[in-house]
């Protein structure tokens, strides 16, 4: 078992992209409560989804983690003046300590140290609108706006991950987080 530490936890209002910083958010069964992305369901997006867009479906981005390891990274990569901030990027919570956090596979359970179980459903893929948005809110060290694509380059296979609370409660900055694998049902443990 890996252990981390949540660094921040953020919530998103609807209407807006940036997600604010809070000391502590409420997990409830269907997602962050005040989170724009809450709820059992939510319909399918015209891009980078399964179903067809404006198809109801369930929700499995009740929440959004990240690497703050990844964020420093991307922050880099883009050369930008001011380092990125989870938040800026619409996530939810961010961890500190986790080798490869982005690319933990579906099923991966996090537990929190306030007992709050998160069950990881898949990446979190870099959107155009969000390249659009950082392209739009940042500099580079240059001064310059940095390009959409910059962002999305930076960001490809470590933007994080998006899933489903499984025991709701509190997630608090400075938490322990620990990674635990799929646990497999008893009948087939046995």
């Amino acid at each position: 078992m890996t252990q981390g530490r949540v660094v921040s936890v953020h919530v998103g209002a609807t209407g807006t992209l940036d997600k604010d910083a809070d000391q502590v958010i409420e997990m409830a069964l269907d997602g962050i409560v005040g989170d724009r992305h809450r709820g059992a369901t939510r319909k399918a997006w015209a891009t980078n989804d399964k179903q067809v867009g404006g198809t109801l479906r369930r929700n499995e981005r009740q929440w959004s983690a990240i690497a703050h390891e990844d964020v420093e990274n991307i922050s880099a990569a883009m050369d930008l003046a001011e380092p990125l901030t989870a938040g800026a990027i619409a996530v939810n919570i961010c961890i500190q300590g986790i080798p490869d956090f982005s690319r933990l596979p579906r099923g991966t359970i996090l537990k929190f140290e306030s007992g709050v179980v998160l069950i990881v459903e898949e990446y979190n893929p870099p959107c155009g609108d969000m390249a659009l948005h950082v392209s739009d809110n940042n500099v580079t060290t240059l001064g310059a706006s940095p390009t959409p694509q910059s962002f999305s380059e930076a960001a490809k296979f470590c933007r994080g991950l998006v899933g489903v609370v499984e025991v709701p409660g509190f997630i608090r900055a400075g938490d322990r987080v620990t990674v635990e694998p799929e646990l497999l049902p008893k009948w087939l443990r046995t």
